[in-house]
């Protein structure tokens, strides 16, 4: 059964849309009605999603913020997804990996959040959702840059609502656990390296050590909740974050 076309004549832009949670969320929001621009550094892939969807390519590399000074963003939702992961120990982390991260996970999502705000307040109406994790709210060993970058993200998701919230803007932050993505499985390589295991024992001592439910995430369940949160029935959900980690955070 198909999603109601709750966001028809909207314009949505989602973020790392060529693949993972980003391309789930394109599709979701299609499904609703939304126009969705599918923003990927990959051409082929962000292409590939836009086809699908009925939607449009936006090949951008976020690691370039000072390209993003000067943008407007016409967006009524924009999905705040693209995002990258090293695993290293703080004392061998390279620092230009750490201040990439930053400039792609916190310094990109501020800016184009103040690109699209301007047209959300013009219209009174808008909707930012942030792809978080359960590590924007805990820490894990060696992820220093990512839990940095995603705790930073969860400050400025709530700025966005506190500022929004009279003009019709809402923000929210999405937290999964980890989810069955590419970035997650070379994840699982870097961790077995780091701690000098196997794969499948990172999989089963290190990933889902916390969670109560056992598994991993599955990008369509994390689309359906940023579905839900720029429907009518989440007006009154702003400021928050939800966690879609298998009772990860409930230690």
């Amino acid at each position: 059964m198909s999603p109601e076309p709750t966001l028809a004549g909207r314009r949505a832009v989602v973020t790392g849309g060529g693949n993972g949670i980003g391309a789930a969320c394109a599709r979701e929001l299609a499904a609703r009605g939304a126009h969705v621009v599918v923003a990927d550094r990959d051409e082929a892939a962000a292409s590939a999603v836009a086809e699908e969807t009925g939607g449009e390519a936006w090949v951008v590399d976020l690691d370039d913020t000072a390209g993003l000074d000067d943008l407007a963003l016409e967006a009524d939702v924009l999905v705040n997804n693209a995002g990258i992961q090293v695993v290293r120990p703080i004392e061998e982390f390279d620092p230009a990996d750490f201040r990439r991260i930053q400039r792609i996970m916190v310094e990109a999502p501020f800016l184009l959040v103040r690109a699209a705000l301007p047209h959300m307040y013009a219209r009174g109406w808008g909707r930012v959702v942030n792809i978080s994790s359960v590590h924007g709210l805990i820490a894990s060993p060696y992820k220093s840059a990512y839990v940095t970058a995603k705790h930073a993200l969860e400050g400025l998701s709530k700025v966005t609502a506190l500022e929004g919230a009279a003009r019709g803007v809402t923000s929210n932050c999405v937290n999964p656990g980890y989810v069955r993505t590419a970035l997650v499985e070379r994840q699982i390589a870097d961790q077995a390296r780091a701690h000098g295991i196997s794969e499948e024992e990172v999989l089963e001592k290190v990933l889902l050590t916390e969670q109560s439910v056992k598994r991993m995430v599955e990008p369509g369940e994390v689309a359906s909740l940023v579905g839900w949160l720029t429907g009518p029935d989440a007006g009154m959900a702003t400021g928050s974050s939800y966690t879609l980690d298998g009772g990860w955070h409930a230690r």
